[in-house]
């Protein structure tokens, strides 16, 4: 008999939480994972499904209405995902507003990650800026993105220069750049709005002292945007911790020159 975890975007799922806790980006009940279901996708277990009581999301997300999402548990643990999936995991369906949410499968004796309002507004903006094409949005406590932080300005143009110029892919992998908000209580409304106009020009955006939040079409994509990211980040780290001044880099028009050769479009903010 079938279960919902032979599903295929389920094995991806609980493959990418394997992924990111065996880097060490979710200590404890560290982190949180979404995607948003596809049609054809619910249509294959909707047979298995048990339907329980609406509760609010505490956002509004109209243009996710009656949408499936598999995502995290609140409180649960990332290590424990690829061995209890039934109780660190499951699917909710938003009702026809986009107001209330109700768990289908999963998440027993839980519920969603406390950052699901972040997670669901963040969702609704990428899907319309993206005709739907991104489905997955991932929350990870990535070290050295976190250590860097503390010692560099808060800025979209310092944190995105740093990182391109570290590692040749990244200005290939994400050149539109990084945003970066101000540290925020989170899983509330406040930093859901801040990370919500980041998400309007950026797919990835760095958390002061707590992580990193992604987006991306797929599973793959957005686990290697945010994996490339940390690794630039790790690299400048271990430079800084070697000598305050470098003695050679990758220049504004080595970056220049990357873009042609690539087919990709920097923006001159992030150069100088």
């Amino acid at each position: 008999m079938m279960k919902v975890t032979d599903a295929g975007f389920v094995k991806e799922f609980i493959r990418m939480c394997e992924d990111g806790n065996s880097l060490g980006w979710h200590e404890r009940n560290g982190g949180n994972l979404s995607y948003r279901i596809k049609s054809s996708e619910i249509s294959s277990v909707s047979d298995l499904f048990s339907y329980g009581e609406w509760k609010d999301i505490t956002v509004s997300v109209p243009g996710l209405a009656n949408e499936y999402f598999l995502v995290t548990g609140s409180g649960r643990y990332f290590k424990n995902v690829i061995l209890r999936p039934e109780e660190s995991i499951g699917i909710i369906q938003l009702d026809n507003k986009g107001d209330k949410y109700r768990i289908v499968w999963g998440l027993e004796n839980s519920k969603p990650t406390s950052e699901l309002p972040t997670h669901l507004m963040n969702h609704e903006t990428k899907k319309i800026l993206t005709n739907g094409e991104h489905r997955v949005i991932y929350h990870a406590h990535t070290t050295n993105v976190i250590a860097l932080t503390f010692v560099l300005p808060l800025k979209d143009e310092v944190f995105t220069h740093k990182l391109w110029e570290m590692a040749t892919e990244c200005p290939v992998v994400f050149p539109d750049g990084v945003g970066v908000v101000e540290w925020m209580v989170p899983g509330g409304r406040d930093i859901a709005l801040a990370t919500r106009e980041k998400m309007k020009e950026y797919d990835l955006v760095v958390w002061a002292h707590h992580g990193m939040f992604a987006s991306g079409p797929d599973f793959d994509t957005t686990f290697g945007l945010m994996h490339t990211a940390e690794k630039s980040a790790e690299i400048l780290v271990k430079v800084l911790s070697m000598r305050s001044e470098m003695l050679q880099t990758i220049t504004d028009d080595d970056f220049r020159n990357l873009a042609k050769e690539f087919n990709v479009t920097l923006k001159e903010k992030f150069i100088g």
